[in-house]
């Protein structure tokens, strides 16, 4: 049966947790290692991957198509401009073309039911890049990260800040499949979708106030206000104009949390400079980490699509 990443809500606890454990041993095995060496095992030697890009990219571009090189395969890369599903050929065809001609297929879209749209006739494992719903990707390389520097994530809290975006909802998605709590802080009018909240249940606590949602907090994580496609920019700096992360606001968190940004970030509007470039800031290894959580990904992916051998 072919498997997709969608959203991670979709995945059991277990095989989410495999897929991290994964992340980490791969990186740890290839410590020193050029680039462009491929991993010993390479799972996905002679697998090709394609990228789809609606949206502007830099890391999710650079990342997974050097995870699919580390993994011993290659990548074909393309915007929708290039392709004649940009001239509004359907979803579905291309769907059906490229599950002739690729082995997985990665799309970073601007509307979530045009990848649901291409996964249900797709035959080939396709993943969720981004998306205006959610983010999957990007969670498991915050995680991947939050294990690095703070130990095992499960019991840890850890504050949102800033809007109810696409990565937030990614977040409530994943605070009880990983059994950590999540404090989301944001202005009424820029709250997570509701359907989202939801699926955090109980592991998500929804508040308007910043200085509650980081008390105590291992973690403190925000993303820019004004995200690609949106077109109030005005009305969302005076909205979040009181949930900057600064140093007073980390003051409120554990005295060793660290904060994360998926970025590109905008000092001086959801961040400091004293706090991203500060000691506490791990953002350019949760950077780093989208690569090492994407080729645990594509490998879990390939194994349990029936394109590679999994290690017994």
């Amino acid at each position: 049966m072919v498997r997709h990443f969608l959203d991670i809500h979709r995945l059991d606890a277990a095989d989410l947790r495999a897929i991290l454990d994964d992340a980490h041993a791969r990186k740890r095995a290839r410590k020193g290692w050029p680039q462009g060496r491929a991993d010993a095992d390479a799972p996905g030697k002679d697998r090709v991957l394609a990228m789809i890009f609606e949206k502007n990219s830099t890391r999710t571009r650079f990342s997974f198509d050097a995870a699919i090189r580390q993994l011993g395969g290659s990548s074909i890369i393309a915007t929708a401009s290039d392709m004649q599903l940009g001239r509004g050929e359907p979803v579905e065809d291309t769907a059906r073309v490229l599950s002739r001609m690729v082995d997985a297929v990665m799309i970073r879209a601007n509307d979530h039911e045009d990848v649901e749209r291409f996964a249900r006739v797709a035959t080939v494992p396709v993943i969720n890049g981004l998306t205006d719903r959610s983010h999957p990707c990007q969670i498991l390389a915050d995680l991947l990260t939050v294990e690095e520097h703070r130990g095992p994530v499960a019991g840890q809290t850890i504050a949102w800040i800033g809007d109810g975006n696409n990565v937030c909802h990614s977040f409530m998605h994943a605070a009880p499949k990983f059994g950590f709590h999540l404090n989301v802080a944001c202005p009424a009018e820029y709250h997570p979708d509701l359907r989202d909240l939801a699926k955090g249940g109980n592991a998500v606590t929804l508040t308007s106030e910043p200085r509650d949602a980081v008390k105590g907090a291992d973690v403190v994580v925000t993303d820019t206000w004004v995200s690609m496609g949106d077109q109030d920019y005005e009305a969302r700096l005076a909205a979040f104009e009181s949930y900057s992360v600064d140093e007073a606001l980390m003051g409120q968190a554990d005295p060793d949390a660290v904060f994360l940004h998926c970025l590109p970030a905008y000092r001086g509007y959801e961040v400091t400079a004293e706090v991203i470039d500060g000691p506490r800031s791990v953002v350019f290894d949760e950077a780093e980490n989208r690569l090492h959580a994407q080729k645990a990904l594509i490998a879990w992916l390939l194994y349990r699509s029936g394109l590679a051998e999994e290690p017994r």
